[in-house]
């Protein structure tokens, strides 16, 4: 039986969104950009252990602060979806990007998805089985109701087309736990806010349930670590998991691979597994690298034994 061991890949690959198309798996991240001027580095990997780089994906329109990419494929394009800072003066916006192939090039499409936010970041576009898609993404919540901390949180659009939203969202998750904190007395919008985080959404259906994962606290911090909210429909409402107050699915491993986050799934070369594409920093904070782990399910909910830095039994 061949074996892996984290990170797959040497170099920064924050953020990583594994792609499977045509018999390979293509993985995009945030990463710094190539001398030609292009974004978000692309590999290519026959089994999601060996990766072969493939250059620069995005074409930029211009900003500067290029995060998060995940790239969805329908009829015959491949479209991107990024956040960039920048353009035109603005912060952090959604935007969308297209190509004929999986490495690209990516061209932007001059579209802001979310227009009346003044930031947004980590777009994550789902389709659920009857082929309608949405996009799960983060913007920043001032006011507090319920139990929510002032911070970023998680909210999820029906989509019109690949480039549309219906200008609906619909809250899917918000900080509310000590364990989401990303920083202390953070000045934001004029104002000084200890600021909370969940970000980075990746969606899994099983068994008639979506479960949307999301990443909490501060990314450069071993506070850092993955959780899940559930729902009976991809619009919700989103049920948190009894037991809170941790990251439920993955969290620091001290001293060895530090503040898992920010993931994306996949589906193993056969087909039988499904894997977890994540980002974690290694003990000399060189950078933030990809690592993978299986999911799998024990009583309905969503088990792995990561982040894991030992010979592990490859996808398969």
């Amino acid at each position: 039986m061949s074996e892996y061991v984290n990170p797959v890949y040497p170099a920064t690959f924050a953020d990583p969104f594994v792609l499977r198309h045509g018999g390979f798996f293509y993985a995009y991240g945030t990463a710094p950009g190539s001398a030609d001027g292009r974004a978000f580095p692309v590999l290519r990997s026959p089994d999601l252990v060996n990766w072969e780089p493939l250059g620069h994906a995005l074409v930029p329109p211009g900003g500067h602060d290029f995060w998060a990419p995940e790239v969805a494929w329908h009829d015959g394009t491949f479209y991107m979806y990024y956040s960039a800072q920048g353009i035109e003066g603005r912060d952090h916006q959604l935007r969308v990007a297209t190509s004929a192939d999986p490495a690209g090039p990516f061209v932007d499409a001059g579209v802001v998805l979310v227009p009346d936010q003044p930031f947004s970041i980590d777009a994550h576009p789902f389709k659920d089985d009857d082929g309608q898609w949405y996009l799960y993404y983060c913007v920043d919540f001032l006011e507090l109701e319920d139990d929510h901390r002032v911070g970023t949180g998680i909210v999820v659009d029906r989509m019109l087309d690949m480039c549309t939203l219906e200008g609906k969202p619909r809250m899917v998750h918000r900080p509310h736990e000590d364990w989401h904190l990303f920083l202390k007395q953070r000045t934001m919008y004029g104002n000084v806010y200890d600021w909370h985080t969940v970000e980075g959404a990746a969606v899994l259906k099983h068994d008639g349930r979506y479960f949307c994962f999301y990443s909490g606290g501060a990314w450069e911090k071993e506070n850092y670590g993955v959780s899940w909210v559930v729902a009976d429909h991809p619009l919700g409402p989103y049920r948190r998991p009894d037991e809170g107050g941790r990251a439920l699915l993955m969290s620091t491993l001290p001293g060895r691979l530090i503040g898992p986050g920010h993931n994306s799934f996949v589906a193993s070369p056969g087909g039988n597994e499904t894997w977890i594409v994540y980002h974690a920093w290694g003990p000399d904070r060189a950078g933030r690298r990809m690592c993978i782990d299986r999911l799998r399910w024990e009583d309905g909910r969503p088990v792995t034994a990561g982040p894991s830095d030992s010979a592990q039994a490859a996808p398969v």
